[in-house]
């Protein structure tokens, strides 16, 4: 999950010639095995958030290897593509990555890059917590809420067509696959992180049998976890109450 989540902690590529990976200095002076780590700076302000990221890395001396590879909207005006299938193998190979702010060109054909990663990589769950920081003061104290999102179908699953001239069609795809693997993952991760309740987050009121089919997976897998306590939210409530009320929420998924 790493690879959609992170978006700042990043080697930037004027420092570092791509392809060669770049050693971190270790812990202390006895020799350690390092990590080596596929490294994306990515567009915008990548590269420049990368020179301060690889100084935390340095001062907190983390035995890391970089590996960089040059993705976005850089690498498709030096060789035609966003993503190199080098690249993809490389985060396949080090089982790690971390990326920066990745920018899709919009209008020009190009699928988007964040999407064509998680579908490439299996990248199906996209944790977001939300925790209120102790000394910031906000409308509400205390917030601890964890969002998981499906990241490869629905409506990101990329698939739109033109009907006829002036007529564009978007596709939903919900499959009993994707929508059973996201709930028990949600519900795994409520167990293992000591969480009392999951809610399922949906819009079955107006698409019956896409979130139908959704809801009906989370009910299947609710019923193996008794100890968890779970309910059901249409996504326009759930907004209303994340702002007036987020600490009815534990899991959201």
């Amino acid at each position: 999950t790493m690879l959609s989540r992170v978006s700042s902690s990043l080697i930037t590529t004027s420092r570092f010639s791509l392809g060669a990976p770049v050693a971190c200095r270790a812990f202390s002076s006895a020799p350690q095995q390092k990590h080596r780590v596929t490294l994306f700076p990515g567009d915008g302000i990548g590269p420049e958030i990368t020179e301060s990221m690889i100084k935390v890395f340095e001062a907190a001396k983390i035995p890391i290897e970089w590996e960089p590879h040059l993705i976005g909207t850089e690498a498709a005006t030096k060789t035609g593509v966003l993503i190199s299938n080098e690249a993809l193998d490389s985060v396949v190979r080090n089982k790690l990555a971390l990326k920066g702010p990745l920018t899709t060109p919009i209008g020009k054909g190009h699928k988007s890059l964040n999407l064509t990663m998680r579908q490439a990589l299996g990248l199906y769950a996209n944790v977001r917590p939300a925790k209120s920081l102790v000394g910031v003061k906000t409308p509400y104290q205390d917030v601890d809420v964890v969002v998981i999102r499906e990241n490869t179908e629905g409506e990101y699953s990329g698939l739109e067509h033109q009907v006829v001239p002036g007529v564009v069609e978007s596709l939903k795809v919900i499959t009993r696959t994707a929508s059973t693997r996201i709930a028990r993952y949600a519900f795994e991760y409520a167990k293992s992180h000591k969480r009392t309740k999951v809610s399922a987050v949906h819009k079955a009121n107006i698409m019956k049998m896409s979130d139908g089919l959704f809801l009906q997976c989370i009910r299947e897998v609710a019923a193996e976890y008794p100890e968890i306590e779970y309910n059901e939210v249409i996504v326009d409530a759930c907004c209303m109450q994340l702002v007036r009320a987020p600490h009815n929420f534990d899991v959201l998924v």
